[in-house]
């Protein structure tokens, strides 16, 4: 990973925000609970477009999508973001156009479109500096860097990352703060730091604690809890930890969050060689991954269950084949560092290496480039200097 981060404490803590939450929705918290966003927002929406309010339709769609993608409703989500673009555009509004843009990158990225995502984000980062909105801005550099992480680029993104980081605490914004530390935590673990990985984890922590953010907090166990498992072994610490982050996602409806948290608890189980329990929370994470359309968490968690499954005894053909079919399927995806991981299970499991392709698709090189063009060319343009 690219550069190295300081870290340090915020002076003045800050309460999180949502600023996704806006105009008659604008008084929500953070960690207001999904149905009740979703609920409000429906209500607001149908008055708004009684009234007539274009930009207030396109606000208030934008929490619907928003609720609808964290409870795992994709269809509902893609039809809300549009319609909130749209209500936008009418309105002749750019701040409401890149949030709505924003949502649509989002939502893109969780369903495994990585080059939409690229495409949208880049769109709402541009929108959003012709409306002077640095906060969707910022977000939607977020959402990019973001993008490029999960494809395990980080000498790409690892930078812009950092920025974030600085300018996040330059403007108090503890929400921005968490996320961005959670990331370059999560490189720092990826890579092998995990002492890095865990101070920053609890950095992460201790920010969202302070500042009441729910979801950001959630997160950041989950981050510590792999860590402890990983580096020291310690089941019992890190299993406690994602159970008090799992209360957190149930009390906010956070079905993606609770989704990766089960399929964490699986890793943990299974590096304890308790593999019955591993398969268990793999299946669990399985299920909840494809009912929201979450590629991502499903090829992790598909991941999990054929290791598992050969701890317990599958026979070694079997094994390989799911793995490669797996290596095609984030290959597809263009998941970089996912698609190593099947490979060292290969390894780890005695049934490799892979082939290099199969007959969906060509296999690809480590060396080959990870970012699709449009991911390149839109990660060049970022420029944090104007959220300032």
């Amino acid at each position: 990973m690219a550069g190295q981060v300081t870290v340090t404490v915020t002076e003045r803590p800050a309460m999180a925000s949502a600023p996704e939450y806006q105009g008659a929705l604008g008084s929500l918290s953070v960690n207001a609970s999904l149905p009740e966003v979703l609920s409000r927002g429906v209500r607001e929406l149908r008055a708004a477009e009684e009234a007539g309010d274009r930009r207030e339709v396109a606000r208030c769609g934008l929490a619907v999508a928003e609720a609808c993608r964290r409870l795992g409703r994709i269809e509902e989500a893609d039809r809300a973001w549009k319609a909130s673009y749209r209500a936008a555009r009418s309105a002749g509004h750019e701040g409401a156009m890149a949030w709505a843009l924003w949502s649509g990158g989002t939502l893109a990225r969780q369903r495994g479109a990585l080059r939409l995502a690229y495409r949208l984000l880049g769109l709402a980062a541009e929108a959003g500096e012709r409306g002077g909105d640095v906060v969707v801005r910022g977000y939607s550099l977020a959402g990019l860097a973001e993008t490029g992480r999960i494809q395990g680029d980080y000498e790409a993104v690892g930078r812009l990352h950092e920025q974030l980081l600085a300018e996040a605490r330059r403007r108090g914004e503890a929400r921005h703060t968490v996320w961005a530390l959670e990331g370059i935590a999560q490189m720092h673990r990826n890579t092998g730091s995990y002492d890095r990985a865990l101070a920053l984890f609890e950095e992460a922590a201790e920010t969202a604690s302070r500042a009441e953010d729910r979801r950001g907090w959630a997160w950041a166990l989950r981050g510590i809890a792999d860590v402890v498992s990983v580096r020291d072994g310690d089941v019992e610490r890190a299993l406690s930890l994602l159970s008090q982050a799992e209360e957190a996602c149930r009390e906010i409806r956070l079905a993606g969050a609770l989704a990766y948290n089960h399929k964490m608890r699986g890793n943990v189980l299974y590096r304890a060689g308790r593999h019955e329990e591993a398969r268990e929370m793999y299946a669990q994470a399985l299920g909840e991954f494809r009912e929201m359309e979450e590629p991502r968490g499903t090829a992790l968690s598909r991941l999990g269950l054929v290791k598992a499954d050969a701890r317990l005894g599958r026979d070694a053909a079997h094994t390989a084949a799911e793995l490669t079919e797996l290596r095609t399927t984030l290959d597809r995806i263009g998941l970089r560092h996912a698609r190593d991981m099947v490979d060292k299970a290969a390894a780890e499991l005695g049934v490799g290496p892979l082939p290099d392709h199969t007959g969906d698709g060509p296999g690809r090189g480590t060396a080959d480039p990870v970012l699709p063009a449009v991911g390149a060319e839109t990660l060049q343009r970022a420029d944090v200097e104007g959220l300032r």
